[in-house]
């Protein structure tokens, strides 16, 4: 078809104008970009990040890059110290002042301000509590419930009354995020007025977050780039915590986002960024040391990876079957071969890294055993409870053989289980655990099949629909208190969508597990905490297998300065403190 003149005037000029406002685009961002380099005053920090933030929304947000970029926008009352791990003031200015008769914290606040330069003040205290209460905010509602009220007795004091003594009042509770009440009134004031307040109050758009934080966003392009600028108004700015003067000493920070691991490992070694804020493979790291110019962080993680059983119902409603099975694992080739020794084997649903609360003195399974042994101490086991086979995975001479036909004591074949796992595209770990285990499980004469499954789907299969037998999942950053235990194995839990997969009753357990939380002495409640790893670690509802290290990069030609801690180098402490070479 042949267009006529004005027809083809008229697309040039809608391509050239499309050019023009690509072109005008491209110098702002340049523009901004550039304007943070005027001489060599403004130092902007580079870091790598696999995919962008899903949402801006604190009370939306479940994906670890969101968390990462709000995590120096909105602050807590207190926070963990880096190498001490113990609770310290970060926006309030001292300890809390507790009273055992009244049951009550008194904490006072710095004099801190919002990026706006508006003050944070007591009143913001009170509206985030209001918030959690209003809507019923998950994660945070239920720990808040154990507050009676709170008075305001200046700008700067306010008093927590306690409706009991509650175990985690500093360490899970006074460490949410505060919200400006500036900020988020009115948008929860439209919210309540809808037909669901939560949901609405979700799914409103934030562009820029209001927070106390190192840093303030500043621009973002999705796919390409997040752009925070360091925040004028920081209260930490000079003041010295857990023994650091903080600043941030950078103007700013580059989020660059990158599709796949290779890319920014490459970026990396290239240094077009100064670290990638994810965990590396263990496969790059070789090459990563051998790079001058790169240094390999590498650190424990507060992290639990398992294997998981379905108790509420045969084969596995049976503690020895799950115990014979602990003990077939071999979590030190696990480590060897899987992991390539970039992690510890896990004896307790606690990491070993979270000293304090690990116990170290629970049950060990088949600890220095050979495979053989292995074998023969779990046929023992099983056969004392009433197993049997049509042929002995250990034959009348005590070789090892290949077990077939193996019978429940009731005397019915076993069937086929399945032990489901993520796909090894999203986490080869995982997936090759269950796939060794099946191969050590099927030695015995176990009818083990590992299936690979997608994430969203292992995940309703197990906690929505509650129909499989095992499993291997993990936790990749539990909180550094062992609450988390109860929540995981109380029969309360025990419900579709509950946090209780495995089906797990004990009440001896969930009588232990609600009192610690009530408890204020902290070695007593530990000597609690350890029993109940005790007792986990004979039923075995879940069996621990690895804690990863967790490993990271930085290209150090331009930055030194990173702080080391549970969970690795990327956090706040870091981001406070990275300065320029001199």
């Amino acid at each position: 078809m042949v267009m006529n003149k004005p027809e083809k005037l008229r697309q040039l000029s809608v391509s050239c104008l499309k050019r023009i406002m690509l072109a005008v685009l491209v110098i702002s961002v340049s523009g901004m970009l550039l304007s943070c380099r005027t001489k060599d005053s403004l130092k902007i920090l580079k870091i790598g990040l696999p995919e962008e933030p899903k949402a801006l929304n604190i009370w939306l947000v479940s994906d670890a890059n969101s968390r990462k970029i709000l995590s120096l926008i909105y602050q807590p009352l207190y926070i963990r110290d880096p190498q001490t791990l113990k609770i310290i003031p970060w926006l309030a200015k001292e300890k809390p002042v507790f009273d055992k008769a009244k049951l009550t914290y008194t904490v006072k606040l710095k004099k801190a301000q919002w990026a706006d330069g508006s003050d944070f003040t007591s009143d913001d205290v009170i509206f985030t509590r209001n918030l959690f209460n209003r809507f019923k905010m998950p994660r945070y509602y239920n720990r808040w419930k154990v507050i009676k009220k709170i008075d305001v007795i200046d700008k700067h004091t306010i008093v927590f009354y306690l409706k009991k003594t509650s175990a985690i009042f500093l360490s899970r509770i006074l460490t949410a995020p505060m919200v400006s009440k500036k900020e988020w009134g009115s948008i929860a004031d439209k919210a309540l007025k809808t037909e669901k307040p939560l949901r609405t109050l979700q799914n409103h758009v934030i562009k820029t977050p209001l927070g106390t934080g190192p840093f303030k966003l500043e621009a973002y392009k999705k796919g390409a780039y997040v752009y925070m600028k360091r925040n004028p108004y920081f209260f930490g700015t000079g003041l010295k915590i857990a023994g650091r003067v903080l600043g941030p000493y950078v103007e700013g920070i580059l989020f660059k986002i990158y599709g796949t691991s290779d890319v920014a490992v490459l970026a990396l070694q290239k240094g077009d960024i100064d670290m990638y804020w994810w965990d590396i493979q263990p496969g790059y790291v070789q090459g990563l040391k051998e790079q001058p110019d790169i240094r390999v962080f590498l650190n424990k993680k507060s992290a639990l990876y398992y294997m998981g059983f379905n108790v509420r119902k045969p084969p596995f409603n049976d503690k020895t079957l799950r115990q014979a099975i602990a003990t077939l694992i071999d979590k030190e080739f696990i480590l060897s071969r899987i992991l390539q020794n970039y992690g510890t084997s896990m004896s307790s649903i606690i990491p070993s890294g979270n000293r304090f609360w690990h116990n170290p003195d629970a049950r060990k399974y088949g600890d220095g055993l050979t495979q053989d042994q292995r074998i023969k101490t779990a046929y023992k086991m099983l056969k004392k409870a009433g197993y049997s086979w049509d042929v002995d995975p250990v034959n009348p001479d005590g070789n090892i053989v290949k077990g077939q036909g193996i019978k429940l004591p009731d005397g019915q074949l076993m069937e086929t289980f399945v032990i489901l796992t993520p796909p090894a595209d999203y986490d080869p770990k995982r997936a090759f655990t269950g796939m060794m285990i099946q191969e050590w499980l099927k030695k015995m004469g176990m009818p083990a099949v590992a299936r690979p499954m997608s994430f969203n789907s292992l995940i309703d299969k197990i906690k929505g629909k509650r129909a499989f037998d095992a499993f291997i999942l993990g936790y990749g950053k539990l909180n550094l208190d062992p609450d988390y235990i109860r929540t995981f194995f109380c029969c309360v839990n025990d419900r579709p969508r509950g946090w209780n997969m495995s089906g797990y009753n004990n009440p001896v357990f969930d009588k232990m597990a609600e009192k610690q939380t009530c408890v204020a002495d902290i070695e007593e409640r530990k000597k609690m905490i350890w029993e109940m790893q005790a007792i986990l670690m004979e039923d075995i509802p879940y069996l621990p297998l690895y804690n990863p290290h967790i490993l990271e990069a930085v290209f150090t030609k331009r930055f030194h300065g990173w702080v080391e801690s549970v969970n690795g180098i990327g956090n706040i402490w870091s981001l406070c403190t990275v300065r320029e070479n001199r």
